[in-house]
């Protein structure tokens, strides 16, 4: 066993400033035989879960530390020897990043002095202001030997110091790699982080490849003058008790009535719960929530139930529409809390997807709100409820993927920009993995010699870079709440959003370390549906109430089966279009499969198509083996969902319901992968156990094991479904109050508000325009004869919220002079923009260009005490617009036209050149060919999809599909991705009602302005 122990080493969680992960340092470690490690991140301690669960995997102690960025311009490496000193530096840390700009700060020596104990400081900076700080017994006088003759110069000076001074000396490599191969990508991080290109860095860049991890022996050799140097490290490392086995981390206990447990608490809410839930109450459900309270009670998870229903009801109380989803919807009791809004009992999910003994992990509950204000004021409550160092959101981390790592090595290296995009560009093809391509023939497409050393450099430094950390960013929601100060748990600082803290760790890091973590995440169908519902109360007078929209509405299912979907909640995508009218959901189940079916897990397993068939009826169910009959039949044989993946294990294999989430973890988490031929190992051994061998357990094997990494649980299906079902509710209802709100929360969806509009007005909505006289700044309803909508001032490019909350005060007004008058606060371009879409006409019954006209003179100087200008003789000299010139400014000005779709004034043209319009192209026998025309509204090219690339067009009468192969797409691929309207030839494909063209020919079709399309999202 070696004498020497690491104990300064960065990892790639130092940004840009390492280039291994922690995994990579362990496994160097564990190669070795060094028996324990310290890592030192810069200023924090982001990469520590990671490094201590892969440690403890690998046998090997991990010392925690952090290098401390001191106001005097010095780094202190601090490692922390028991459970106080990682508090203090968590502290220590929390009090830099908090006071500082994101990504900057720095903490003086006496801030340092304050947060001492439990710490001990390796430094080469050693002086008697340290030594008072730390005392001689936790400081110690760092030496490091890169074969550097300046180097070994500063050595000898601080080892005759600390002889002097009498601090003992101690080895370190400094190592920010795990190996030497990894200095050419350090390399390139320090002239990202450093803004240099590597034929400029000089000496910003390390003197040679010295800073990997090096074994004993060849630390030994290096000090073999200095033995004492090299058997401290062990001295230091025995010494040092904390791991992050002792984080002290607690969750919240939750106030309860005097005489009251948070257990008997929790059982009380959830009988009142249930029984307002199940009417009758029945024995199933009654079974069921006992056990799910007896596991609770035993895991002393009370007081987290407690904690997510207290902000449910924060929720309710305050009008915020919310919904529970993800695994908590397999839970009876957070069904019966109004935690989700799925009867998991009626629907038979898996309470162990959600919560089991044998994980030995939290339960993780997902709650959906209204993106922006109202999630908002979600977070801010529980910031409020647990204090300011008490709560925070969990910290993503970005890494290097794709073109990010593309753009920053093709930079490091010295390509120009345009070199760059071509680069760039490639990047997605790579992230397909077509195996018939190659990176030699995609380089000399994009017009790159793949024989060039800069070339060769370029891929290296991109595989080389892929998913090391990047920076911090923030999660989505997450947020993570502790009893007493969370920043002794883990170190806190700023988001980018003012108002809200990170901590250090992203949610699986959390996970790992036990730390509980609620999910706080906006959704922007929620959000369009709380605004639809309060517009159906001002507009049309009515109440609808979510929880109990009529059950089986036969317009919503019709909508479904026709694929009428444009605007609605996850059934809306080209995919999602070209499976219903082959699914043709009937009742709300088939909803949910709807919702799961097109995910990357069935599709990767080959399941839509054999699901679809036994739909139709062109295929006799399977259920693989008949014990597996009760899991399989209501999917027809087919496994969609996580929770039958692991109902599938537990009866095949006998596996328990922990064992069962235990290989969904294996398989579904990339960290974990190697362990899949373990948990197979032991799946077969289970099956031969049941006696169910040969073809059945191969065929049973190969479906868990394609469909595990990509799963999608039922419970979360059924959530959104249940949002699916409102908005195809609201939308066949109440379509002016649903297509208003949708506007009022973009971005959102697969469409432009543009294609929104026009699917609107196919269904009959009457849709106004901008009217200063009329609109407010959001879109709303006009209650007329027929409900119409009419288009809100959030709608004119360039006119601030202000500016329009002015307009709004001050009507009505008599001229466009008067406009000006009253409202100060408008601008002369936005006065100028309001003229050019025609918003001003409404005024004095003016054409568009009469108001720009008189907009100019309007806003022009006034005379002496703010009297009006004299009135200039004479009309307008311009001209009207014309109808491509309206259409231009409408889409220039907007965004959007409520006018005729652009397609409808060429369609005499479309005629002569033999274009079928969308809506005929049911009547057009499948296998003819076909030509037809629009404008490109969605553009995919999926990575499940092997390079073939999906267009949605419109024209006046509809949407429209073309399916281009990846050949095809080579050849037209400039036209396919920068034209607004195509002219496609083809072969029309009618599979079961799904209509679309297989293109052969493409080809541009000037046809003026027209919405952004949604593009390879």
């Amino acid at each position: 066993m070696t004498e020497y122990i690491e104990l300064h080493a960065r990892s790639a969680f130092s940004f840009l400033e390492g280039a291994a992960v922690p995994e990579d340092l362990v496994a160097a470690c564990a190669e070795l035989g060094i028996p324990a490690m310290a890592l030192a991140d810069r200023d924090g301690v982001y990469g520590a879960p990671r490094f201590h669960m892969a440690a403890k995997k690998a046998g090997i102690r991990a010392h925690i530390a952090a290098e401390i960025t001191c106001t005097n311009g010095r780094r202190y490496p601090l490692l922390c020897e028991t459970r106080t000193g990682y508090q203090n530096l968590c502290r220590l840390v929390t009090r830099m990043k908090l006071r500082a700009k994101k990504g900057e700060g720095a903490i003086t020596l006496d801030e340092i002095a304050e947060f001492a104990k439990g710490l001990i400081c390796i430094t080469p900076h050693i002086d008697d202001t340290l030594a008072a700080i730390f005392g001689k017994q936790n400081l110690y006088a760092e030496l490091q030997r890169h074969m550097d003759r300046d180097e070994e110069a500063r050595n000898q000076a601080i080892v005759a110091k600390a002889r002097r001074m009498g601090i003992p000396i101690v080895a370190t490599n400094g190592v920010c790699y795990a190996n030497p191969r990894q200095r050419e990508v350090m390399d390139a991080l320090t002239c990202v982080r450093q803004k240099v290109t590597l034929a400029t860095a000089g000496r910003l860049l390390a003197r040679n490849s010295e800073r990997y991890l090096k074994s004993g022996a060849e630390m030994s050799r290096l000090f073999a003058d200095l033995p004492e140097a090299i058997a401290r490290t062990r001295e230091i490392s025995s010494r040092i008790e904390f791991t992050l086995n002792d984080l002290g981390y607690e969750f919240p206990r939750y106030p309860v009535p005097e005489g009251e447990t948070m257990a008997s608490f929790l059982r009380k809410r959830t009988d009142e719960g249930a029984r307002q839930r199940y009417r009758p109450y029945h024995e199933k459900a009654r079974a069921q929530i006992e056990r799910e309270l007896a596991l609770i009670e035993k895991l002393e998870l009370a007081g987290y139930f407690l904690i997510v229903w207290d902000i449910v009801n924060f929720c309710r109380d305050h009008g915020i529409l919310m919904q529970g989803r993800g695994s908590a919807a397999n839970s009876a009791v957070c069904y019966s809390l109004g935690i989700t809004a799925v009867d998991p009992v009626g629907m038979g999910l898996l309470f162990e997807r959600f919560l089991s003994e044998e994980r030995g992990e939290w339960p993780d509950i997902d709650l959906d709100l209204p993106s922006g204000d109202q999630r908002e004021r979600a977070i801010q409550y529980v910031y409020e409820r647990y204090g300011k160092l008490g709560a925070a959101m969990t910290a993503n981390v970005i890494t290097y993927r794709g073109r990010s790592a593309a753009r920053e090595m093709g930079k490091v290296l010295g390509f120009e920009v345009t070199t760059l995009d071509r680069l760039s560009s490639l990047v997605r093809t790579w992230e397909w993995k077509d195996p018939a391509d190659t990176p030699d023939r995609q380089f000399r497409d994009a017009g790159l010699d793949p024989a060039h050393p800069r070339i060769r450099k370029f891929l290296e430094l991109y595989q080389a870079a892929q998913d090391l950390p990047r920076h911090l960013g923030q999660h989505s929601g997450g947020m993570v709440i502790c009893q007493g100060q969370l920043d002794s748990v883990v170190p806190l600082e700023p988001a980018t959003m003012p108002g809200r803290v990170v901590v250090q760790w992203d949610k699986e890091d959390c996970a790992d370390m036990g730390i509980i973590k609620v999910d706080l995440l906006g959704l922007g169908m929620l959000a369009a549906i709380e605004e639809c519902l309060v517009r159906i109360r001002e507009s049309y007078g009515e109440e609808v109430d979510l929880a109990h929209l009529p059950p089986d509405d036969p317009a919503v299912y019709g909508a479904l089966q026709k694929a009428d979907t444009i605007g609605l909640f996850q059934v809306e995508s080209r995919a999602q279009m070209s499976c219903l009218p082959r699914l043709r959901p009937a009742r709300f189940y088939d909803i949910v499969v709807q919702v799961a079916i097109i995910r990357p897990g069935p599709i990767v397993g080959k399941m839509v198509h054999p699901y679809l068939r036994r739909r139709q009826g062109r295929e006799v169910p399977n259920c693989l083996h008949p014990s597996l009959e009760p899991v399989l039949e209501r999917t027809l044989g087919v496994p969609l969902f996580q929770e039958q993946l692991l109902r599938i294990a537990m009866i095949a294999a006998g596996f328990s319901g922990g064992e069962a989430e235990e290989l969904r973890r294996a398989m579904g988490f990339k960290r974990s992968e190697k362990r899949m031929h373990e948990i197979e190992a032991k799946l077969r051994a289970g099956m031969e156990r049941n006696g169910i061998r040969g073809a059945v357990q191969d065929e049973i094997v190969q479906a868990i094991t394609a469909f595990a990494l990509y799963g999608f649980p039922e419970s979360h299906a059924a959530s959104f479904a249940l949002i699916a079902y409102a908005s195809a509710y609201l939308k066949c209802h109440y379509l002016a109050a649903f297509t208003a709100a949708l506007l009022n929360n973009q971005p959102m969806g697969f469409y432009h508000p543009s294609i929104l509009i026009k699917d609107a007005q196919r269904h009959g909505l009457r849709v106004l325009p901008v009217d200063v006289t009329k609109s407010d700044w959001p879109c709303t309803v006009e209650v007329s004869a027929s409900h119409a909508l009419r288009l809100g001032l959030r709608y004119v490019r360039g006119l601030r919220q202000e500016a329009a909350e002015a307009i709004v005060r001050a009507r009505p007004f008599t001229s466009i002079d008067d406009l000006a008058l009253r409202v100060p606060e408008l601008r002369k371009d936005e006065m100028k923009m309001l003229a050019e879409i025609g918003a001003l006409n409404p005024l004095q019954q003016i054409h568009r260009r009469d108001a720009l006209w008189m907009a100019e003179r309007a806003v022009r100087p006034v005379g002496p005490l703010l009297e009006p200008l004299e009135a200039v003789e004479g009309a307008s000299p311009l001209a009207r617009m014309t109808t491509g010139e309206r259409l231009t400014a409408d889409f220039h000005g907007t965004g959007v036209t409520i006018g005729r779709h652009p397609m409808a004034y060429r369609r005499t043209e479309m005629q002569a050149l033999g274009v079928t319009p969308a809506a005929h192209l049911a009547r057009v026998p499948n296998g003819r060919l076909v030509r037809i025309a629009g404008a490109v509204i969605v553009r995919q090219r999926p990575g499940t999809a092997k390079g073939f690339v999906f267009l949605s067009m419109e024209d006046e009468t509809g949407v429209m599909n073309a399916i281009i192969t990846p050949a095809i797409y080579e050849r037209y691929k400039l036209v396919v991705v920068g034209e607004p309207f195509l002219l496609i030839d083809g072969v029309l494909q009618n599979q079961d009602g799904v209509i679309s063209v297989k293109a052969g020919r493409l080809s541009a079709l000037p046809a003026g302005a027209a919405a952004a399309a949604h593009n390879f999202h």
